[in-house]
């Protein structure tokens, strides 16, 4: 079946998003306020189709196919039209989101999702203006790299069809994706829950001079990190015995940092020391190689999902 899988916001994301979508054989188009910033994004989004080939990722074949579904255009009511899916990826405003669901919601019959990819902000907010088909909307946040992490967090609200949440699911799973169903509309998500535990306590460490931002990270990457494409925590606990973990635990816990963000962040984002983008947070990046960091990120990924590959 002719699918047509629309994407509002043509960034970082959207880009991405698009690379796959187009990848799995579906007519997509990229859509921004502005035909340039459009177009803008079909030009990474062909980016990240040639990474994918150029790795062996994608099918060669299925790689210049897809480069010819990506279309763009910065007319809203006349790209939905005849949509199989539509996926929001703006800005992270509420606003903007809520108006954009709405007017969607109007433009749209009832069995076309309409999914936000949305990171931080919650589904039942941002869907709290739809009136007539508030059970099609739900979020699919894709991970960044959108085009290489595999991990898709489908989130449900109260109003959302579990039946077409399931279908969303087994369609990314069809393009690629390992899509995971969330089924209550928590702050973060799910796997953003785990990030911040860590987060959180990664930067207590350094605060409370248990170990430098350099060791934390070392640890991290060489360490539980390094095992987890192939070994999640779960497996880890009944694997080790769940009597252990619960005696650790019990000694561990108690010394964990609070639910509160951490006095060390806190106190930098007042001095204006924001991380990369203003040159120093955590680490001076006057001294620290942001391209280099991220080049080494994406091959890494890429090792990783080729090994992930054979598994399957």
């Amino acid at each position: 079946m002719d699918k047509k899988v629309v994407i509002i916001g043509a960034g970082m994301m959207g880009s991405g998003i698009a690379a796959v979508s187009a990848i799995a054989g579906n007519r997509t188009v990229l859509v921004d306020t502005g035909a340039d910033l459009a177009e803008k994004g079909r030009v990474k989004a062909i980016d990240c189709i040639n990474e994918l080939v150029d790795n062996g990722l994608a099918d060669i074949q299925k790689g210049e196919a897809a480069k010819m579904l990506i279309s763009t255009t910065d007319a809203l009511e006349s790209a939905v039209v005849g949509a199989s899916m539509i996926i929001e990826a703006i800005f992270e405003n509420m606003e903007l989101k809520q108006e954009l669901f709405a007017k969607l919601d109007e433009l749209t019959e009832k069995d076309v999702p309409i999914l936000s990819n949305t990171s931080g902000l919650r589904i039942t907010e941002i869907a709290a203006k739809v009136q007539r088909y508030p059970e099609r909307t739900m979020t699919a946040h894709f991970w960044l790299p959108g085009h290489l992490i595999p991990l898709v967090e489908v989130v449900m609200w109260e109003k959302t069809d579990e039946a077409m949440a399931v279908e969303i699911k087994n369609e990314l799973i069809s393009w690629g994706k390992a899509p995971v169903l969330v089924r209550r509309d928590l702050p973060g998500q799910l796997a953003n829950r785990i990030l911040q535990a860590i987060i959180r306590e990664a930067t207590n460490i350094v605060k409370i001079g248990l170990a430098s931002p350099e060791d934390v990270d070392t640890a991290i990457k060489q360490g539980m990190g390094i095992r987890f494409p192939a070994w999640g925590p779960l497996e880890h606990i009944d694997a080790v015995g769940l009597d252990l973990c619960s005696s650790v635990q019990d000694t561990v816990l108690p010394g964990i940092s609070s639910d509160e963000s951490n006095e060390l962040l806190r106190s930098m984002v007042e001095n204006g020391d924001l991380g990369f983008k203003t040159g120093k947070g955590v680490y001076d990046w006057s001294k620290k190689d942001m391209p280099g960091l991220l080049k080494r990120r994406n091959e890494f990924i890429i090792h990783a999902l080729k090994k992930l590959k054979e598994w399957e």
